[in-house]
């Protein structure tokens, strides 16, 4: 059993920083009574934990090479836990976004130097039995996170569901400290004008879709965040193509193959995740739900993502990864398409087929992501295309989540529109969790038509992105004529970011 224990150690930290993903939206309507918040607010817990764990990736990875991965790993887990206690202490919304974004700092630490450790740790058979494990639970964790987070907050309150990391992370620390191995992959120099152009680049784009959820596109604070991004992804690009030694070679975007399967990365969070948000506020302020009811009518999926993700990697072995990538695409697609069947006077039942099928998809997907960015690009550069991957897929859950809120709302207020007084504040509050509160001023029927409105467009929207994601890598995926890249990166600048 000792041999297992670095596998334990890495797949405790992995869990819990993907489940973080996704764990806020179960408390959101507690989270939002106690500290008076708005959901354009609330988005920034999630968001902000997304942005930096994604544009520190890369940076964390070589400066694992540089001092070490173990160290990394264990100091990312130390910041995670004081973070974590931060948020679960927090007073107000602004003390929690902040937490939360030193949350992202740890994770990254922790995400980019899983792989690594686990490939130096196990050879051979066991090597392959290690990432089947990790691989799993890492196709369960963002799904299971609103069960978790509904158990907690039903019966403790939400401020545990980040109080509950502390002995989760104590664990992985003093597991980390008896059993994994020390030791440096080659030493990487840190692009810090890469890091530092992409998260302004990426914080303006997302803080631009989010205020135009609230202030509309017209609105000159959110078109002039949206062209500031804009500008700032130009600059990261400049960046990149004149440094010798690039947070991420954008040569590799000249291959079809390589951009088709970052797509494929992002359109799967977005597609699969980022409306289960809206389904936590609607099973709990609409349907009148627990948080831990709320919570469990997620659990079809993430129980079917585990499962499938844990057995496909034996019987799938041999298969071509496009295949288990696109048509678990067009499952998720299949999956969100059969979702849009609620309606005003619908229960939750009615989620039920579209999410198991939902977690075929992302049990199929989810595991074969980071391979196969190693398998169509050179060898000297798997590292890189495994940071990459991680990347696009935090950033895909990033991007779709204000995306989605400005579609849910404008759908709702154009139902509202007639049989309200003030169509756009009443669409604003009714989607952010505010069902109960609009009873006296609104019709009860029009209010879950509004709101069962907005749930099927944003359904349509996410089956859309992931059928044409699905298409895309079926077509465009085609395997390498590079040598095959190890069956886990060798080092912490390549394979820590495997996911």
């Amino acid at each position: 059993m000792r041999k297992w224990l670095p596998l334990l150690a890495v797949s405790l930290s992995t869990f819990m920083l993907l489940v973080d993903l996704t764990i806020v939206s179960i408390a959101a309507p507690d989270l939002a009574r106690e500290l008076h918040s708005s959901f354009a607010a609330l988005q920034w817990t999630v968001d902000l934990y997304v942005l930096v764990l994604a544009a520190l990736l890369m940076a964390a990875g070589s400066l694992a090479d540089r001092l070490g991965r173990r160290r990394v790993f264990v100091v990312g887990l130390v910041v995670f836990a004081a973070a974590s206690l931060a948020c679960g202490l927090a007073p107000n919304t602004s003390a929690l976004i902040a937490a939360r974004g030193v949350q992202g700092i740890g994770a990254a630490a922790m995400l980019a130097t899983n792989a690594a450790l686990l490939s130096v740790t196990y050879t051979g058979r066991d090597r392959s039995v290690a990432f089947g494990l990790w691989g799993a639970a890492n196709g369960a964790a963002a799904a299971a996170g609103p069960i978790l987070g509904g158990v907690l907050t039903e019966y403790v309150g939400w401020r545990s569901i980040f109080l509950v990391n502390l002995p989760v992370a104590a664990l992985a620390v003093l597991l980390a400290r008896i059993a994994l191995p020390g030791g440096r992959g080659p030493a990487g120099r840190i692009d810090l004008p890469g890091v530092g152009s992409f998260t302004v680049a990426a914080t303006l784009v997302v803080y631009g879709l989010i205020r135009a959820g609230s202030a509309g596109w017209t609105d000159p604070l959110t078109v002039g965040a949206l062209v500031a991004g804009v500008l700032a992804t130009g600059v990261f690009v400049a960046v990149e193509r004149r440094r010798p030694d690039p947070m991420l070679d954008l040569a590799l975007f000249r291959r079809p193959a390589f951009t088709v399967l970052m797509l494929g990365a992002a359109a799967l969070t977005a597609a699969a995740f980022a409306n289960l948000v809206f389904v936590s506020l609607w099973a709990q302020s609409v349907l009148g739900l627990g948080a831990l009811s709320a919570g469990l009518v997620l659990a079809p999926m993430a129980v079917v993502a585990f499962v499938v993700a844990g057995a496909g990697g034996r019987l799938l072995h041999g298969v071509a990864p496009r295949y288990s990538i696109g048509s678990g695409l067009l499952l998720v697609a299949a999956g969100t398409a059969l979702c849009t069947l609620v309606g005003p006077d619908s229960g939750w039942i009615a989620l039920v087929p579209g999410l198991c099928v939902t977690g075929v998809g992302v049990g199929l997907s989810t595991p074969v992501l980071a391979s196969a960015a190693l398998s169509v690009v050179p060898p000297e550069r798997a590292g890189m295309a495994n940071g990459a991957s991680n990347t696009f897929r935090q950033l895909g859950y990033a991007l779709a989540l204000p995306i989605l809120a400005t579609i849910v709302t404008a759908r709702s207020e154009s139902v509202l529109t007639g049989a309200v007084t003030s169509p756009p504040e009443v669409a604003q509050r009714l989607t952010g969790g505010g069902y109960a509160d609009l009873l006296g001023q609104a019709p009860e029927g029009v209010l879950r038509a509004a709101y069962a409105a907005g749930l099927d467009r944003i359904f349509v929207v996410s089956a859309v992105v992931a059928a044409l994601a699905g298409v895309a890598i079926l077509a465009l995926l085609r395997p390498s004529t590079h040598p095959k890249p190890p069956t886990a990166p060798q080092t912490t600048l390549a394979g820590a970011r495997q996911n």
